[in-house]
């Protein structure tokens, strides 16, 4: 199936479940729930690595990428659903994050530390 970042974001934000209010307030508990969803599912991602490298001297399966992906696809979801939320495509935080870290690579500052480096 072909589709861009913003076709992605039409389609996902469908499969939310919780009622978001009517401004955006960063306590909202649906707003919420997205960040910690967020932060949940980057988690499982880790583990997943951690128990590669812990159980099998860091040796990824074909088993292993397939099982990333899925916790890989919970983590797109919760970004885009985090940037439907705040009214920001999802196309513009892929484009925002390009210009970003290829100003940093050209500027020789891909490593070191701050947000605006």
């Amino acid at each position: 199936m072909d589709m861009t970042f913003n076709d992605y974001q039409k389609i996902a934000i469908t499969t939310e479940i919780m009622e978001r209010s009517a401004k955006l307030n960063a306590a909202d508990p649906a707003f919420v729930a997205k960040l910690l969803g967020l932060v949940g599912e980057a988690g499982e991602v880790a583990e997943k690595f951690k128990k590669i490298i812990r159980d099998r001297g860091g040796i990824v399966t074909t088993e292993d990428k397939q099982e990333i992906a899925k916790e890989l696809g919970d983590v797109l979801w919760y970004v885009s659903a985090l940037s439907d939320y705040l009214g920001i495509s999802l196309e513009e935080v892929a484009s925002l994050n390009l210009k970003k870290v290829l100003g940093r690579k050209a500027r020789g500052k891909s490593q070191g530390s701050g947000d605006n480096r």
